[in-house]
């Protein structure tokens, strides 16, 4: 199980994130534009006031279930350790123990 604080701090980017998408949006399609080198310096400073954890990149994957960042499988949403025990377990439909 992952340390609590580092759960709330993912919480806390992504509400971030949700808050400040459409501000970075508009400032980013603003740069995209054919603009002068001072006005794309002023857009790069506007960019850069904005919290750095509403970046969509700063977001790290964690299992749904533990927490944990490490080993995660997207298309499921788990660690490899949760993934292992629900598979075992029969609880993931489609998901069988491989044997040759």
């Amino acid at each position: 199980m992952a340390k609590q604080s580092m759960i709330e701090r993912e919480a806390k980017r992504n509400r971030l994130i949700q808050q400040y998408k459409d501000k970075r949006k508009n400032i980013k399609n603003k740069l995209n534009n054919n603009l002068t080198f001072i006005e794309q310096l002023e857009l790069q400073k506007e960019l850069q006031k904005l919290p750095k954890n509403s970046s969509p990149c700063r977001r790290r994957n964690r299992c749904w279930k533990t927490g944990r960042s490490r080993g995660f499988y997207r298309d499921f949403g788990l660690s490899r350790h949760v993934l292992r025990e629900m598979s075992h377990n029969c609880l993931l439909p489609g998901i069988k123990k491989a044997s040759w």
